[in-house]
């Protein structure tokens, strides 16, 4: 009974950390005034060059925690001594994936992909899930790798 406890919260850490690790990938288009550039901030100017769009999924790794929790919750509840054990980490591992694959159908869309041309002559990309009235044409500027309407 203890050991199928401990392994059910050994397996819930788990997940719980690994969804730490995750990361959304798409960010909306700064709008707000920004402020004065400082010396240490790495600043470019250019235009919007082309707004395109692409098929995205943006995916934060709840949908694998929650799965793989609940998974475990229900695989606990099958068996008895090693066979509760193997069942409680096969709900992990299987709810984690269901889970992940519900939030994954959930959170795709389409976002956002837009090239500018910097004043140096060089092509940026910066894909966004909401362009925020950004346009071509635009004037922008980059800092430290955020793009800003200027």
């Amino acid at each position: 009974m203890l050991t199928s406890k401990l392994t059910t919260i050994a397996l819930a850490s788990t997940l719980v950390l690994a969804a730490g690790c995750s990361t959304t990938r798409y960010e909306s288009v700064s709008t707000a005034p920004a402020g004065p550039a400082y010396s240490s901030q790495v600043v470019q100017y250019g235009y919007v060059r082309n707004i395109s769009t692409i098929d995205a999924r943006r995916a934060s790794g709840a949908g694998a925690v929650i799965g793989g929790v609940v998974g475990a919750v229900l695989g606990n509840q099958i068996g008895s001594g090693t066979g509760r054990a193997a069942a409680t980490g096969i709900g992990a591992v299987g709810g984690a994936i269901i889970g992940n694959k519900i939030e994954e159908n959930r959170a795709s869309g389409t976002a956002y992909r837009v090239e500018v041309r910097m004043d140096n002559g060089d092509l940026q990309m910066f894909d966004y899930w909401d362009l925020a009235g950004l346009r071509v044409g635009d004037r922008v500027r980059v800092v430290n790798g955020q793009l800003e309407r200027y």
